[in-house]
């Protein structure tokens, strides 16, 4: 704490406006007294000697006149090893420990430890007296989970550093000296295994950053084929309410090619939330058969909890991702829904009475924004390694309007959208992500030319469904008709995807590749097909033997007897494949 004193004089809502004697900075951390109990808050505006704080509890019975103290702190994360499997609320505090000190209703002013400070850690150092280190550089590790977790230099140590001391291997806590450490002017230093860092500044202690070029597979087909996300890129997946965005993003953290999974929930309904915690742990991890949440952080701030902690609980977030990438390590993280971040940023903005922009969210929505999926990166360490932080979030725009604020300003700095629509989620066809609508800038599992191809037959096959519910059937022609099939059959055996079968929820890349050939060989070739009733049980008949095969794993001898069923029916109707898709399939050879 520091000696700057205040008192409230006036509250609207979770803003409140306090009067100090000293100094105070932006963005600093303050406590207001109330009932006996200290409710934390952040300075968002300093006017004179008023400064306006945003709190990050119910503000009931705060009165004028109560005091206020002030840390002299920004708002800042604990880093250190025990995030790993961690629930915790926008402010860091780990929500089970919570409930056992107060209760499931939670109480206001009930802060915890984010980490253990009596759990021990096996320490390995990895620098020796006379090493010179710099902030970021790793000085030993601990192991946690199926990770090894790097002890590292506070990000806030500017200069360059010389190591005096180093603690002999052991079990030791977060609150043992583990290293001390000598700055430029002589001063002595000692380093923690964990240590705070500001959540609002981005971590930038790498040497490097790189342009994301490699594709983070998530196993879904859409995805990796048509829209893909890269490692170290930014994607969003607006939609509107119960259209799926949840279950992509479960079998997304499930599946993807990334080592630790961040779950940021601002603002979501409690219900939601309380399924995530309650399913993640149940769910498997494919690549150690233990639970997910070995490897996963949860942070929840649910539309219940007081607004201002759903920008917290988007920077604490961002922050942890950061530090696990400063390990080498590749992160993901999933914001859901950052609409609900834009909706406490607008009701903040109206109680400061700041002059509004569209939709009467704060002029500068698109800016922040901005800033927060920039913290996203593939970057290269100083010891070599490479990690990268990868940001998807969902955005909840009104009846699955993608034209209004948050969304737009959202598709302005990001690599991928993957639009979900209320159309497709109601027709079950799921991912309901819009193949139309959908686009990504990044480089996918699957040569481009092949996608190109695919991806203008089913938009001429929608072109002619659109015109077939003005003109019928009847008045379209027979080649009309069977691109309109192929473009069914390109949807129902490609782009759906059935998450819950053991087989179809996850497709390994060789797999995608090898199925999409055979897709490509149909949609490609020319049928003697006589009529359109003819096309249609073709077409029918050669849907169901793809879906058949997409739910059979490679390594049962089923497999191949499928795949000669297909081969064998695609001869029946005198397939020709036409000089274009011969050459895109040589050319992947």
């Amino acid at each position: 704490m520091t000696d700057t004193k205040g008192k409230v004089v006036g509250i609207n809502g979770n803003m409140v406006s306090v009067e100090f004697d000293g100094n105070i900075t932006m963005n600093e951390v303050a406590y207001v007294l109330v009932e006996g109990k200290k409710l934390r808050g952040e300075v968002i505006r300093i006017r004179g000697n008023i400064a306006q704080m945003q709190i990050f509890e119910m503000t009931q019975g705060i009165k004028a006149g109560d005091s206020v103290e002030f840390t002299g702190n920004l708002l800042s994360a604990l880093l250190g090893p025990g995030l790993l499997g961690q629930i915790y609320d926008g402010l860091q505090n780990p929500l089970p420990l919570v409930a056992e000190q107060a209760g499931f209703f939670l109480e206001r002013g009930v802060y915890v430890d984010p980490l253990s400070k009596t759990a021990k850690w096996q320490w390995t150092p990895s620098v020796k007296p006379g090493d010179t280190v710099l902030r970021g550089d790793s000085i030993g590790s601990v192991p946690e989970g199926p990770f090894t977790h790097k002890i590292l230099v506070p990000f806030g140590f500017l200069g360059t550093y010389t190591v005096k001391s180093v603690t002999p291997e052991g079990s030791y806590t977060i609150t043992d000296t583990v290293a001390v450490v000598t700055d430029e002017k002589g001063n002595d230093h000692e380093l923690k295994m964990a240590f705070e860092w500001p959540v609002k500044r981005a971590v930038d202690c790498y040497q490097e950053r790189l342009a994301p070029t490699e594709t983070m597979v998530t196993k879904t087909r859409l995805i990796d084929t048509f829209f893909p996300v890269a490692k170290g890129g930014t994607y969003c997946i607006p939609g509107p309410f119960g259209a799926g965005k949840t279950v992509i993003q479960h079998t997304t953290s499930k599946y993807a090619d990334v080592d630790i999974v961040i779950i940021a929930a601002c603002g979501e309904r409690a219900g939601e939330v309380v399924e995530t915690i309650k399913e993640f742990p149940e769910l498997k991890d494919p690549r150690t058969g233990e639970s997910l949440m070995k490897r996963t952080i949860i942070i929840c701030n649910t539309s219940s909890m007081p607004v201002a902690s759903r920008e917290a609980s988007v920077y604490t977030s961002v922050t942890l991702a950061e530090y696990y990438r400063q390990m080498g390590l590749h992160v993901l993280l999933l914001a859901d829904s950052t609409s609900r971040w834009a909706q406490a940023l607008r009701e903040m903005s109206g109680r400061l009475e700041e002059i509004p922009g569209e939709e009467a969210f704060p002029a500068y929505l698109e800016s922040y924004i901005a800033a927060f999926y920039e913290r996203a990166g593939y970057v290269r360490l100083r010891d070599g390694s490479k990690g990268s932080v990868t940001i998807g979030g969902t955005v909840s725009p009104a009846g699955g309007n993608f034209e209004e604020p948050v969304t737009q300003a959202t598709l302005k700095v990001v690599g991928g959208f993957h639009g979900l629509t209320r159309e497709r989620s109601d027709a079950r066809k799921f991912p309901s992500i819009d193949p139309i609508a959908s686009w990504s800038k990044y480089k996918g599992v699957i040569a481009e030319p092949k996608v190109t191809f695919a991806r203008n037959l089913y938009k001429q096959g929608v072109e002619v469904n659109q015109m077939m519910k003005v003109v019928g059937e009847e008045g379209t022609s027979t080649e009309d008709f069977v691109l309109y099939l192929k473009s069914e059959f390109l949807d129902s055996v490609y782009f759906q995807q059935n998450s819950f079968d053991e087989v179809d929820a996850a497709v390994s890349v060789e797999r995608q590749n090898y199925v999409f050939n055979k897709v490509l060989t149909v949609l490609g070739s020319d049928f003697a097909l006589e009529n359109k009733d003819e096309a249609r049980a073709f077409f029918n008949q050669m849907r169901q033997k793809f879906v058949d095969w997409n739910y059979i794993s490679e390594s049962t001898g089923e497999y191949k007897t499928k795949e000669a069923e297909i081969d064998e029916l695609y001869a029946s109707k005198n397939g020709a494949l036409i000089e274009t898709v011969s050459n895109l399939l040589k050319d992947g050879e």
